[in-house]
């Protein structure tokens, strides 16, 4: 039975003098008025203020938010998308929105984590070791710990993503720090999930958009399956799947890297709740949707507890991202029961590549696939929950393409929707300086400097001679020690499936 909860901003001066309000169409709800002053509390736990709103937007902010009383332990199925999310967007449900936001918030950390300084001798790798790596974001009552980092190697078809050092390197001169898996450890946070939780995250560029410009519309059979049929996107392709030799970071795949780290935690916890959860933005939000599909695909998920095989189901929150594959990859996800929930905002571009005349939204794209055979046929994948930066009042009108397209500019975004026609209001108070973490896209008269975020000092500290210097950092471990086990336990799966299939 879902309540209705107040939220209210605070401000000292606000009061409203009114017994209803409007909150969108045909939405009005009473209130209990003993005085012409109402008072309003806090229903939701809130770890930002908005203490330089001025009175006037406070009230354009309040919300009447309608909280589901359920636990999510109980619903977490249909928040993680078992029946795609229906009836939950429109309205939007209190409990999805947390999560997407709290997701969302595990791809930016990729972000604030990554060395894209071409000054630093370290870039291209992560700047903390993952047993601080949480912590050191300001993430640590989150109840997840770092599983393992994600490397990919630069012998890629996307030369704009990969960042490298102009100072010689001292970690790597073949990969970039790409991501990570994650799971969840804390007991209390189990049990509020109702499972434990296993996330994987992917980093997506920090060229902007110079990246979209290297797809180049090729088509590419990833051979995960016996169907040439199915094709993903060349570049993404060669992101997940090549490798170097020379490197000790890139000598396994990224593919190769997650899969294995997925397959070790899933023996290891074995017999429990779990659940698997890959999120990403931009080019992350690709190779989310891919290593979901991949995961399936092979069979990863799929456990016996000795009595019952059953599936470990896989969910994508992806922000901002790319089409993938063709159709058939996208029927593919489908039939193997991936759930893919794409966050966009209208206004930005990259979700409309590739495949800008052939797409999902093209009447006869089957034809074109399986009796033209057309090459340039793509498909999104998933349910797409659509956003629009023009409804948020804090938010100016960019021209800047990369405005449009910042992930944390998604979360603001996603905390002031509440289903289309709605009016834009803050259900959970999401610190509006976050917007300017990375970018220029808050109005000026709120006062948050654009581009705010950085090291402290960049980095440089004093040494003990009084002398400024970038410190050395912890070498990481490229990969543990059993990372070829688990790939051959893959196999084992993947080659039964497979005979499986042509028994049948």
């Amino acid at each position: 039975m879902a309540s209705l909860h107040l939220l209210s901003l605070n401000h000292p001066k606000f009061t409203l003098h009114t017994a209803s309000f409007q909150l969108g169409p045909l939405r009005k709800y009473k209130l209990n008025q003993k005085s012409n002053n109402l008072s309003f509390q806090k229903s939701i736990k809130c770890s930002t203020s908005l203490s330089s709103l001025s009175p006037e937007v406070e009230e354009e902010c309040l919300v009447l938010e309608e909280e589901d009383e359920r636990p999510l332990s109980e619903i977490w199925k249909e928040i993680q998308g078992c029946h795609d999310w229906d009836g939950l967007l429109d309205p939007m449900n209190s409990h999805l929105r947390r999560e997407i936001i709290r997701y969302g918030e595990f791809a930016q950390a990729c972000y604030d984590s990554f060395d894209f300084d071409p000054h630093s001798k370290y870039c291209g790798s992560c700047k903390y070791q993952g047993a601080r790596f949480f912590e050191k974001l300001g993430m640590a009552d989150r109840g997840y710990q770092i599983s393992r980092y994600l490397y990919a190697t630069s012998d890629i078809n996307l030369p704009n993503f990969y960042q490298k050092s102009k100072l010689s390197s001292v970690w790597s001169t073949h990969a970039n720090w790409m991501g990570y898996v994650a799971v969840c450890t804390d007991e209390d946070e189990i049990k509020r999930l109702g499972r434990r939780d296993i996330v994987v995250s992917w980093r997506g560029t920090v060229t902007y958009l110079e990246w979209i410009y290297d797809l180049k519309d090729i088509l590419h059979s990833p051979n995960f399956t016996n169907d040439p049929s199915i094709k993903m996107e060349l570049g993404f392709y060669d992101l997940y799947t090549k490798k170097e030799d020379t490197c000790n970071f890139c000598s396994f795949s990224a593919r190769e890297q997650v899969l294995a780290e997925i397959k070790r935690l899933l023996d290891y916890y074995d017999g429990e709740e779990i659940s698997i959860t890959i999120t990403g933005h931009s080019l992350g939000a690709a190779l989310a949707i891919i290593t979901a599909y991949d995961i399936a695909e092979l069979g990863v998920n799929i456990v016996n507890d000795g009595r019952v095989t059953h599936k470990i189901p896989i969910t994508v929150y992806s922000f901002g991202g790319p089409r993938v594959g063709n159709l058939k990859f996208k029927e593919r996800c489908e039939k193997l029961g991936v759930k893919v929930l794409r966050v966009i905002n209208i206004h930005d571009k990259v979700p409309t590549v590739p495949g800008i005349f052939a797409n999902e939204k093209l009447q006869f794209q089957k034809y074109l696939e399986e009796t033209v055979s057309f090459p340039w046929s793509y498909a999104h994948v998933g349910v797409e929950l659509t956003l629009d930066h023009t409804h948020s009042p804090f938010l100016k009108p960019a021209s800047d393409l990369g405005c449009a397209h910042n992930l944390e500019a998604h979360l603001h975004l996603l905390d002031g929707y509440h289903g289309k026609g709605r009016r834009f209001c803050l259900a959970n108070k999401r610190d509006i300086a976050l917007v300017n973490k990375d970018s220029n896209f808050l109005k000026k008269e709120y006062g948050v400097p654009p581009h705010w975020r950085q090291d402290e000092n960049k980095g440089m500290v004093k040494n003990n001679d009084g002398r400024w210097v970038l410190p050395e950092r912890a070498r990481v471990e490229a990969h543990p020690h059993d990372i070829s086990y688990h790939l051959n336990k893959i196999l084992k799966i993947a080659t039964g499936s497979s005979q499986l299939k042509q028994a049948q």
